[in-house]
């Protein structure tokens, strides 16, 4: 499709707009040490949904809802038989989140939309602003969950079934904020899916470069394991007649973190133990049972077999050590490496260096939407830094230059894969 070069076109967002907005809605469910809590399709989450939606038609969007909640706005384009191009993220946070993971994108989708309505730029395929449910997981799981039935990642019943601590269904929640819409799942499908995103690590903070240019995420694999050998008293249990757990685990858990320090998985590997729950936890017995988590990351797949394989067999080398003990690993969820496409990673790469704008190719750690929608469409995300690479947290901070920025480029790359038409 021939298109104007975006810097050429000069459609320029407006930063102080962009910055306003994230404010606002950090206001809702805003925490007292400055971040937000908006857990999914709770009370706060309908109230920044409300919010949103309302700047939404201001700026002359419509609005659909499908069945799972995923809300979209649609700008319409000179050509409708065109599938849209897409941006977005999600609203909902951790329960003591940011004010910028997943806000950022869909506000920057917003200013975009803004822009191009008050200058009066007419594109020639239609674009789309997508609001998806419950990515954080924190109320509900699974995560991701609108983007993972807009995708057929998981079937909408799986989504809508899905209940809370306290019992509540997703189903019931979308009916108690008024967010259960009639739009098929998946219908809506774009011709390609752009994300802004914060980086939610150091790298480019570090780096000092402004722009992320992501090319893909890490593969990911989860474990639950269970080491369990017999709890004793303290003091009469003479150490080589013990079957402690506890040390048992501990082995295992630094050997998860070495896997990934070691070649040659360095330095893209990534493994972490981030839960651990010890029985009877008592401070005078022996520890009997130790259950803990896993979390393996590479962006190659045979690397990332390789790292799971040498973690089982130092499991199991692990078990053999002490007589009498058992070591469970149970796989739990698995997301393949996802490379993003080319032509859409050139693109976001054109548009910084056409802004002179500093930027790096990164690859994403995380699990956001634009993982999903990988699968199904061309997908890129544009990260920018956040201060000391810290997310999922209230102290979660970012530079409004940086956002600017990052908006500015996804406006660019929009443009120039809609096609400007005047």
């Amino acid at each position: 499709m021939e298109c104007l070069n975006p810097v050429q076109a000069r459609l320029n967002v407006r930063g102080d707009r962009l910055w306003q907005s994230l404010m606002e809605l950090a206001r809702i469910g805003a925490t007292a040490k400055g971040g937000s809590c908006r857990l999914a399709l709770t009370a706060e989450d309908g109230q920044g949904r409300d919010l949103v939606v309302g700047w939404m038609r201001e700026a002359g969007l419509q609005i659909q809802i499908d069945e799972v909640g995923n809300i979209f706005g649609l700008r319409a384009g000179r050509d409708p038989e065109l599938a849209p191009v897409m941006t977005g993220s999600h609203i909902d946070t951790q329960p003591t989140g940011g004010r910028f993971d997943g806000c950022f994108g869909v506000m920057a989708g917003l200013e975009v939309m803004r822009s191009l309505q008050e200058q009066g730029v007419e594109t020639e395929a239609p674009l789309a602003l997508a609001i998806w449910t419950n990515e954080e997981g924190s109320r509900f799981v699974p995560t991701m969950m609108g983007s993972g039935v807009h995708c057929a990642i998981f079937p909408k019943q799986v989504a809508l079934e899905a209940r809370d601590g306290q019992g509540i269904s997703v189903a019931q929640a979308l009916d108690g904020i008024g967010y259960r819409g009639t739009l098929p799942v998946g219908q809506l499908q774009p011709q390609c899916y752009l994300e802004a995103h914060i980086e939610q690590g150091p790298i480019l903070e570090a780096e000092d470069k402004t722009i992320g240019v992501v090319t893909g995420s890490l593969g990911l694999r989860w474990y639950d394991v269970t080491v369990t050998g017999m709890e004793a008293h303290a003091g009469p249990t003479p150490m080589p007649m013990r079957q402690d757990a506890l040390y048992a685990a501990a082995e295992l858990m630094r050997e998860v973190v070495d896997i990934a320090n070691a070649a040659p998985f360095a330095p893209a590997g990534r493994g972490t133990v981030g839960e651990v729950h010890v029985h009877p936890n008592s401070r005078n017995v022996i520890p009997g049972q130790v259950k803990f988590t896993v979390d393996l990351r590479h962006p190659d797949m045979a690397q990332l077999n390789a790292m799971e394989a040498r973690f089982r067999a130092a499991a199991a080398r692990v078990a053999r050590g002490t007589a009498g003990l058992q070591v469970s690993v149970v796989d739990v969820q698995e997301f393949p490496a996802t490379p993003f496409a080319a032509h859409l990673i050139d693109a976001v790469e054109e548009a910084a260096q056409a802004r002179g704008l500093s930027h790096q190719r990164i690859l994403t750690g995380a699990g956001h939407d634009a993982v999903y929608m990988a699968r199904r469409v061309p997908t890129a995300m544009v990260f920018v830094p956040c201060k000391d690479g810290i997310s999922h947290n209230e102290s979660e901070d970012a530079d409004p230059v940086h956002l600017a920025a990052g908006c500015q480029v996804l406006c660019d790359v929009m443009l120039a894969q809609a096609g400007q038409a005047r």
